[in-house]
């Protein structure tokens, strides 16, 4: 894909946490280094920074690792959604709300809710 037709990456800090400003020799240094890197570095490097700027990538990055062993339990279940899979359509998530009473309203709403929670040290 060409720079032309990259879309454009803007990172979203979440309110009241702004980007630290850089001291102008470290961010021509680190620009000195970019442009060294050959194309597959370079495409590399794009990928890491924009991970370090979204906030799911950081946050699924930081996470845990599952360290959980999957079960034969786990294999038949798994298995089994396959199977149901192969006769069946997936169910929108409009469905699923609508069972709970919810749409995607509610559902955007939620997910700001949790976004705030992990802003203000609740997640």
């Amino acid at each position: 894909m060409g720079v032309e037709e990259r879309e454009t990456f803007r990172p979203r800090f979440p309110k009241g946490e702004a980007r630290a400003p850089m001291n102008t020799d470290a961010r021509h240094h680190v620009h000195v280094l970019v442009d060294q890197l050959p194309p597959k570095q370079l495409a590399a490097l794009e990928g890491l920074l924009q991970s370090m700027l979204d906030p799911l990538s950081r946050k699924l990055a930081l996470a845990s690792p599952d360290d959980e062993p999957f079960t034969e339990e786990d294999r038949l279940a798994v298995a089994e959604a396959d199977e149901w899979r192969r006769h069946n359509d997936p169910i929108p998530l409009e469905a699923v709300l609508a069972d709970f009473g919810l749409d995607m309203a509610d559902w955007d709403k939620m997910g700001q809710m949790s976004a705030l929670d992990e802003h203000n040290g609740n997640g």
